[in-house]
Parts: structure tokens; sequence; C-alpha cells
């Protein structure tokens, strides 16, 4: 096709020389001059629509420097240098909160989040406790990246800084298929709706309170996942411990060596759409041998909702826990502006040299978008990120989301008086834009059996309020 360029291209150029020429022939008719610029105007048509086809293979430069050349005499003239071109036609860049730069099957993306807190428990007089009262914080700041390799191969890998500490998150390797997504390494084990929801597309600043009571937390391992039957969600894992333990390089009941427990997790979804109506029924099952027999520091327990207290006021004495065994039904619904989620989590600790410990919890929870047209995102079995429909700078509002939740939480079992607990929560989230979003808090927290008071009472409420800003990216 180059060839055939300059050929039409010196066509062009020996036409345009004509004007020369004709000093040294007879002038032309009035006939053959019509032909002439007929023959020119046929030539400068063929090499405007080689151009256009040249456009599409790297070669449009090439190509306009040909056609663009000044006239000159039919002299030789000298050769020109190699063109060099590199091709980005397949690669885009597209914007997800940052930079996604895709090519193919392989890509890369930059992934963040940065949320601060700010909260006060308002305890009832006679419960003197430092951590209580107003607290502030950087709840988490994540920075990380995922991409894809190629092949179906790709990776996740994110650092966390939470509670002054540095932590790896969701670091894996995964391999999927059509229906299939095999990972290795640091990630959930499938426990809970609210637990595998992220953090920044749940309804309240915390999630349920058996969540943390119950210390789920990511560990490594090996997992599979199969989506192959419409409307069905398949998830199992083989588990070892969380890094942190498995990198102590102490020796002793906290030391690296002896963390060797080992769990199998597994979750089913069944999630079908019912005309305008996503509906979510789950549930999950888990055994867990912790296989540290010398250690008796086992404990459940939790905050008064909000993370910025470090306190408990209800919680388990240290027991020596031989193995867990939990399991968990999962109920959700999302039409149009509402949804509606509840969970039910149930644990037995089995002890060493004594009886199995059995414990529980689970929340009910309603929201609505208050809104027009907004609605929340749900996706591969759990509840997704809400794009707003009309955000700020579109001239719309964002979203306005109001939620209600009761908690409930149950750490009592025969001579084990961990404590109860009722909680009655509200929230208010605006996302004036995609990946940032404001969430306002309210829980009151009906205690029985928590942390005395000065008069040895033990039933008692406390008043929560937290806010907090988040961008996720």
């Amino acid at each position: 096709m180059k060839s055939q360029v300059a050929a039409l291209s010196a066509g062009v150029l020996l036409l345009g020389a004509s004007p020369a020429l004709a000093q040294t022939k007879p002038p032309m008719s009035a006939e053959e001059a019509r032909a002439l610029k007929d023959d020119i105007a046929a030539l400068r048509a063929e090499i405007a629509a080689m151009e256009r086809r040249l456009e599409e293979s790297g070669l449009a430069a090439e190509t306009a420097a040909v056609a663009t050349a000044p006239a000159a005499p039919a002299a030789p003239a000298p050769a020109a240098a190699p063109v060099q071109t590199a091709s980005v036609s397949d690669t885009t860049i597209t914007w997800k909160g940052a930079p996604e730069i895709a090519s193919g099957d392989r890509s890369f993306k930059v992934k963040g989040r940065i949320q601060a807190d700010a909260a006060y428990v308002d305890a009832p007089g006679g419960l003197d406790d430092p951590g209580l009262g107003f607290g502030n914080e950087i709840r988490r700041i994540r920075l990380g990246g995922e991409g894809r390799l190629g092949g179906g191969v790709g990776y996740k890998l994110e650092l966390e800084l939470s509670d002054n500490v540095v932590e790896l998150v969701d670091t894996v390797i995964t391999y999927e298929t059509k229906n299939w997504l095999l990972s290795v390494g640091n990630h959930n084990q499938f426990q809970a709706l609210d637990e595998m929801t992220g953090d920044s597309s749940g309804s309240m600043m915390e999630r349920a309170a058996f969540t943390d009571a119950f210390n789920f937390e990511r560990r490594l391992g090996v997992s599979a996942q199969y989506r192959g039957i419409k409307d069905w969600l398949f998830q199992g894992g083989v588990f070892t411990d969380d890094i942190e333990a498995l990198s102590n390089s102490s020796d002793g009941p906290e030391g690296g060596d002896e963390n060797n427990s080992v769990g199998v997790d597994g979750r089913v979804v069944y999630a079908p759409k019912l005309g305008d109506t996503q509906l979510h029924l789950g549930a999950s099952a888990h055994y867990r041998d912790l296989n540290r027999l010398s250690d008796s520091s086992t404990r459940y327990r939790q905050r008064p909702f909000v993370h910025v207290s470090n306190s408990r006021l209800i919680g388990t004495p240290s027991l020596a826990v031989d193995d867990e065994t939990h399991y968990g039904v999962e109920f959700a619904a999302i039409r149009g502006p509402w949804h509606v989620a509840t969970e039910g989590h149930w644990l037995d600790a089995s002890q060493v040299n004594g009886p199995t410990a059995n414990f529980g919890g689970g929340y009910a929870e309603v929201g609505y978008f208050l809104t027009k047209g907004d609605s929340r995102a749900y996706k591969n079995g759990i509840f997704d990120r809400t794009k707003p429909v009309s955000p700020i700078d579109r001239g719309g509002l964002g979203y306005v989301q109001l939620n209600f939740r009761y908690d409930y939480l149950n750490l009592n079992d025969g001579s084990i008086r961990g404590g109860e607990q009722n909680g009655y929560i509200a929230s208010l989230i605006w996302g004036p834009l995609d990946y940032l979003r404001l969430n306002l808090n309210y829980a009151y927290l009906d205690y029985d059996g928590a942390t005395p008071l000065d008069d040895g009472r033990r039933n008692y409420g406390v008043h929560v309020t937290g806010a907090r800003i988040e961008v996720d990216f």
C-alpha cells in the first residue's frame, strides 16, 4: 500500500509540474486541459480515500508527508528514513475513581480508601472509662492495586493503616474463567453478607455486632467460586490463619510457629430477579480447628458500635477454645428505592476440657433512597457501591439514603456471662459523587450484663452518635 501511495503522489507532483513542461511543448487544447484537470481530481480523491484507510493502520503520518510534499522537478528524491510507529489502538484509559489502563485482557488500576471518623459515646454516670465520650480517628487508609495479567490470571494487593498498624488486607492471585474464580492468598472466608459487603458500601458506619464479636477476619487460604448455574453462587475454601499471626516471629503461644489453625468454609447464594425485585437468599457454614492448645486467650467481645472507642462494654472472659463451628443464614431484597436485609449467625466454641459455649447474633434492617431513581446496587452475592443517578457535578444532589437497623448480640451461655446487646441504629447517607459519601449515624444500645457501673448495675443504655466522610476508589 505504501508503494501505491508513493506512485499516486508522484503522479500528482508530475501533473502539478505541467506548467513548467508546457514551456517546451505546444500549448494544450481546451479539451486536453479539461481532461488533465479531471485526472488530477481523480488522483487526489483516490489519495484521500487511501489516507482514510491508512489511518486505521497507523501509517497516516507517512501518508500525509507524501501527499503534502511540495512540487519539485522530476529529479530523484532522497530516500526517506524508515518510519517507526507504536500502535495504541487497543489501549484504553477509563476513570473508575482512579485511572484504569486496559489493553485486551490486561489491565491495571490503583485502589485506595480514606475514611475519617468522629463519634461520641454518651455513657451513663457511674461508668469511669476514658475510652468513652468523644473520639475521632482515621478509620482506614488503604492503598494498593489490582489488575489482570492475561489468560485469566489476575491479582489484588492492598495495604491498610488501621489502629495505627499497617496490615495486608485483600492480597490474592486469581484465575478466572467464565464460571470459575480461583483465589490464593489473604482474603475473606465467605462468612456473612454484611461482612463481605465492602465497608464503603454498607448501610452503617460499622458492620453488625456479631461480625466483630466472633472475630471475623481475612485469612490466608485457597478458595473457589462457581457461578455457572443461573442465579446461583457457590463459594468455598480452606484457610489457615491471618497474615499477622503467621508472621509473628516470636515463640510461645503468641508466636507465628504455633499459629497452626486450619479451617473449612463454604457459602451458597440464590439470587433470582423476580420482576423489579432482586432477591438474595444465602447460607454459610464454617469449621476452624485453632490447633493452639497452649493458648487460652480467645475472647468474644464488642465495642459500643463505633470504632473510635476501644472499650468493650460486653465480652466473655478468656476461654481455652479448641475449635469453632459457626453457621449463618441471609436474606435480602431490593426493589426500586427500598431494600431489606436480615441475617442470623450462631457460634459454637468448643473449650479444651470444658463445655461447648453457644453464642449468637443477627440484625434486621430496612433502607430507602429519598432521591429519585437511586437504588441499592447488588453484584456477585453482596451489596455493591451505589452510584448516584444525578451527582452534583451534573447539577443534581447526589443520592440520599435513610436506613434503620436492629442489631442483636448474645454472649451469654451457662456460667459464661459475656453480656447481651439490643441495638437500635439509624443512618443518613449522602453520596454527592460516585466514590464519595458522608455517613451520619445514631445508635441506642440497650445492655444486659455489661461492664458494671459504680453502683454495681450491669443493665443500662448508651447513646452513640457518629459521622464518617470517605473516599473509595
